[in-house]
Formats: C-alpha cells, sequence, structure tokens
C-alpha cells in the first residue's frame, strides 16, 4: 500500500466511526491493508455476504409472519440484497474469479451466540444482531470505496454505502416498532460491545467481516 495511503487511514477509521453510531470501535487500519491486498478474497466473501443477508431477511420473515410491517420491510431488504449479490457475482465474472465457498470467520457465529433463544428477546436480538451487520458493512464499504486505487470498483462501493445505511436503519426502526424504545437502547449498548470484541484481533484470512 503506498505511504500516502498509510497516513490516512487512522483518520479515516476515525471519522467513518463516528458517523455510524451502532458501532463501539472503528475497523483496524489492519484490516483495510489486509482487504486491499486480497481484494479477490474479499469480493468473493462480499458476494456469499449478500446471499446470506437476504437470507437473513427471509429467515426473519418465515419466523415471524403475523408481523405484517417485518415482513413489508424485510421483504424490500432481500429484493435488494439479491440484486447486490447479482452485481458482485458480474464483478467477480469480469476478474476471472469463480464463485467458491470460503470457510467462514468467526465473526457471525461469535454474535449468534449470544443470542437469547427465549422470545421475545430472541426476536429483538435478532433484529439488532442483523442491523449491527449492516452498520458494519456500511463502514467496511465505505473504507473500500474511499481507499481502492480501482475507480470504477470504487464507484462501485460507493453506490452500496446508501443501501446498507438504509438497511441498519431498517432494522432499527423495526426493534423500535415491536419494543421499547429504553429495552432496545439497553441491549442494542450490550450486542454492540460484543460486535467490537469479535473484531479485536484481525482473522488472519481476509473476509468483509473479520
Amino acid at each position: 500500500m503506498p505511504a500516502a495511503i498509510d497516513i490516512k487511514l487512522a483518520s479515516a477509521t476515525r471519522d467513518t466511526a463516528q458517523k455510524i453510531k451502532w458501532l463501539v470501535t472503528p475497523t483496524s487500519d489492519a484490516w483495510i491493508t489486509q482487504a486491499l491486498a486480497n481484494l479477490d478474497t474479499v469480493l468473493l466473501d462480499h458476494s456469499h455476504c449478500e446471499r446470506k443477508a437476504a437470507g437473513v431477511a427471509l429467515s426473519l420473515m418465515s419466523r415471524y409472519p403475523s408481523n405484517e410491517k417485518l415482513v413489508r420491510e424485510l421483504t424490500a431488504i432481500a429484493r435488494e440484497e439479491l440484486e447486490h449479490f447479482d452485481q458482485v457475482n458480474r464483478i467477480l465474472e469480469q476478474r476471472g474469479v469463480a464463485l467458491a465457498p470460503l470457510p467462514a470467520p468467526p465473526y457471525g457465529g461469535g454474535l449468534k451466540a449470544v443470542v437469547r433463544r427465549n422470545e421475545p428477546d430472541r426476536m429483538l436480538d435478532l433484529l439488532l444482531v442483523s442491523g449491527l451487520i449492516e452498520a458494519r458493512s456500511h463502514e467496511r464499504l465505505g473504507l473500500l470505496a474511499e481507499h481502492l486505487p480501482d475507480r470504477e470498483l470504487a464507484k462501485f462501493y460507493r453506490s452500496l454505502m446508501a443501501s446498507e445505511a438504509r438497511h441498519y436503519g431498517t432494522y432499527w426502526v423495526l426493534a423500535t416498532t415491536y419494543f421499547a424504545r429504553d429495552v432496545v437502547d439497553a441491549r442494542l449498548a450490550e450486542l454492540a460491545i460484543a460486535e467490537s470484541e469479535l473484531l479485536t484481533t484481525l482473522h488472519p484470512e481476509p473476509r468483509i467481516h473479520s
């Protein structure tokens, strides 16, 4: 990575995190360096992330089908995530990167482990965890947009940022629709700390959430 980029990283990550209230700590400079050095792998993982995000929305609709607002809002999210999935896959095809499975980093499993099992706590946690993942995606796609030397790819990632922000905003609105605001605030604070702790150590395999 050019030295000029290195100089900018620390302030850039701090500024990005300050704009995303859900996140306790910003992404490390080390992640940006790792991602830029392993871009094809990160793009492949991004494809998996978009597919999984659509699956999460569909799963929540299946689990809570009587919640009309939830079903309506998550239908829109699932549709948009699948559009992004297709867009990333087209980029992979252009770069000659074949679709293939990737071992998952500890991030997703770690967040799943803190979700409470009994309802209605489970519903609240699933909404907030989904929102936290979207918030982190928003931050990291923004960092890629800022630092990628490939202007077209940077433009693509910049175009996704509004969607990611809207998605975590939707999960927040849904949480506060079905649960009292003070309950949501208190639980979000706990889950945000857990999310941050999962990223304390950089995973050796480059991923969007590593």
